[in-house]
């Protein structure tokens, strides 16, 4: 983040955040004030009616504001709550399939790989994809309460696993296709529907087998919820301008990279290689022959698993794979990426259900010995860990997770983006600023891009190429925070320009975007002051001061305090100047360019 001495103009923005990774970690944990207040009743009211961050997940917001009460801004604290939450998935996990299909080695060997695939680093690394680790907890914790209603059906049994349910998707809506993979749990291995002789693979606990049209309407209430959460997630999403429309992204697009981002994730489930935390969406089209082998790939499993559908665990384990994709697999767009390592958390389980139930009945029929059988597995999850851990190594900070990133994928404008965003938040802006080009020439219409070109050149006084940017900006992004910096940038660099007039307009479109825009905020209390309503212009700064306290915003109001004639309260924000900067001589310099303008 740029210092107090760039004052209240255009600024270099990280990608997403200016925290750790530049992912979404600043807008989560670092300067949101609502977790800052900790686990309080405010906060609690706070996260059952925000949209903040294109979402609805109040329970996620909740979970980081406990962590701030207990860990305040110790980055530690929130990893080591991921750790916790992935440890007991991973133990979940293990109880719902040994008891749901009685096999114990089959079930610990689903759990041991679904606990160090290196496609699961970024649910647990990532600080603010908390809602991946905390969702797939209550999603666990629902399944097991089902298989409890199943043995012993009742009210409030089945109002517990509503009630699970309706947390998991206050997580994370990604959960939204449970009551799908209820009816597959209802297939194999519950053996619930159709007839029990092909139930072969399963020594567990017979249970009533039940017409299929019972088993949908036994679901109907969990669909509800599915229907109403999926409501509330296109409300948020649209409204923080995260869906894509099909103008940028045509469904033709859409579907060809479904049919090759599946591909793809079948293959890094068995090659997890060149992972990355952003693989961006093709702009026009795949090439045909990637769609060609993609549709050719899940034809032939699909023929596969239909061949053997007397192994039941092979049709549960590719439907709950396809199935529980679906809402991530990009048919509705939302954001710039055409697959991501975080959506693997919850479908990978089909896969390794498929294989370790596969590989088990094989090695039965080969008559091989488990002793036999268990070296091959442990080396398999030693080699996953050990990649695991290497994955682990790229999140250690910025720099070097994009630098990977860029080096893993091709034509990564995001990675570019974000690179850039790391050594802006180092201060290194002259090396960050061709970076920022190289995004704009892989994706000419990359909003972020631009905005940090323009406030690049407004800090080096190209205040009409700085408004260019700024415009194109404008001109690119459906997000409202990108809109709100941009026009809050556009104030800075009119009035930079002389132009108050048009400098007020756009700082006021900023401050309706977000009334606590720190830059508008202040731009308003400068455009006051040179006006001379001193008054107006204390209560400007007072504001910004009490969202973003800094040198050179205490400096402006102990100014204006000093010339209304408030000596006493000009000299306590003089001292709270001192304490916040680092070389008040530097604040005192950019407080007078800003008022020279």
């Amino acid at each position: 983040m740029p210092s107090d001495r760039r004052g209240y103009s255009g600024r270099l923005q990280p990608r997403q955040s200016q925290c750790v990774h530049q992912l979404d970690d600043d807008r989560y944990i670092v300067d949101n004030p609502h977790v800052h207040a900790g686990l309080s009743w405010d906060t609690i009211k706070w996260a059952f009616t925000t949209y903040g961050q294109a979402n609805w997940h109040p329970l996620t917001w909740i979970s980081h504001a406990l962590d701030y009460s207990l860990f305040k801004l110790n980055p530690a604290g929130p990893h080591y709550m991921n750790v916790l939450l992935h440890a007991a998935n991973v133990v979940l996990l293990f109880l719902l399939l040994q008891q749901a299909s009685g096999f114990t080695w089959r079930s610990s060997m689903v759990a041991a790989l679904f606990a160090v695939h290196p496609m699961n680093v970024e649910s647990v690394a990532w600080a603010a994809e908390r809602k991946n680790v905390l969702s797939m907890l209550f999603f666990l914790l629902t399944l097991l309460a089902y298989g409890s209603y199943v043995r012993k059906p009742g009210v409030r049994r089945y109002a517990g696993v509503a009630l699970l349910f309706a947390l998991g998707l206050m997580a994370k809506p990604q959960i939204i296709t449970l009551p799908f993979v209820l009816l597959l749990w209802d297939y194999w291995p519950l053996g619930r529907m159709g007839s029990q002789n092909l139930s072969v693979s399963t020594p567990g606990e017979r249970m009533p087998v039940r017409p299929f049209s019972w088993l949908v309407l036994e679901k109907v209430p969990l669909f509800l919820l599915s229907i109403a959460s999926a409501a509330v997630t296109m409300q948020a999403q649209s409204a923080g301008g995260a869906v894509r429309s099909t103008m940028e992204f045509s469904f033709a697009l859409r579907l060809q990279n479904a049919i090759v981002a599946y591909a793809r994730y079948i293959g890094k489930a068995f090659w997890p290689s060149g992972l990355a935390p952003m693989y961006p969406h093709p702009v026009n089209s795949l090439p045909a022959w990637q769609v060609a082998v993609g549709a050719l790939l899940l034809t032939v499993i699909t023929i596969l698993v239909f061949a053997l559908r007397r192994r039941r665990y092979l049709t549960m384990g590719w439907c709950w794979f396809l199935g529980t994709l679906v809402p991530m697999i990009g048919l509705v767009q939302v954001g710039e990426a055409s697959l991501a390592d975080r959506y693997a958390y919850l479908p990978f389980l089909g896969l390794f259900v498929m294989v370790c139930w596969g590989v088990a009945e094989a090695a039965q029929k080969a008559r091989l010995s488990p002793a036999r059988l268990a070296v091959p597995a442990s080396l398999a999850v030693v080699a996953l860990s050990v990649l695991t851990y290497r994955q682990v190594g790229f999140w250690r900070n910025s720099e070097t997770l994009w630098s990977h990133a860029l080096a893993v994928t091709e034509s990564n404008f995001v990675a570019h983006d974000n690179l850039g965003g790391a050594m802006v938040n180092q201060g290194r802006t002259d090396e960050a600023i061709p970076h920022f080009r190289a995004a704009v020439a892989i994706r000419p219409d990359d909003p972020l891009g631009h905005l940090n070109i323009g406030a690049y050149e407004q800090e080096h006084g190209n205040s009409q190429a700085a408004i260019e940017q700024f415009q194109m900006v404008l001109r690119f992004t459906p997000d409202t925070t990108l809109k709100e910096q941009a026009y809050a940038n556009l104030g800075s660099a009119y009035r930079s320009l002389g132009n108050s007039l048009l400098a007020a307009e756009n700082y006021q479109v900023a401050l309706t975007l977000n009334p606590d825009n720190s830059i508008a905020v202040v731009g308003m209390g400068l455009i006051a002051q040179r006006n001379g309503d001193l008054t107006q212009a204390i209560s400007r700064y007072s504001h910004a001061m009490s969202v973003q306290p800094t040198s050179v915003g205490y400096l402006l109001l102990a100014k204006a305090l000093q010339q209304s004639g408030r000596a006493a309260e000009a000299q306590a924000a003089n001292e709270q100047a001192r304490r916040l900067s680092s070389d008040l001589s530097q604040s005192e310099q950019a407080v007078e360019r800003l008022l020279a303008h």
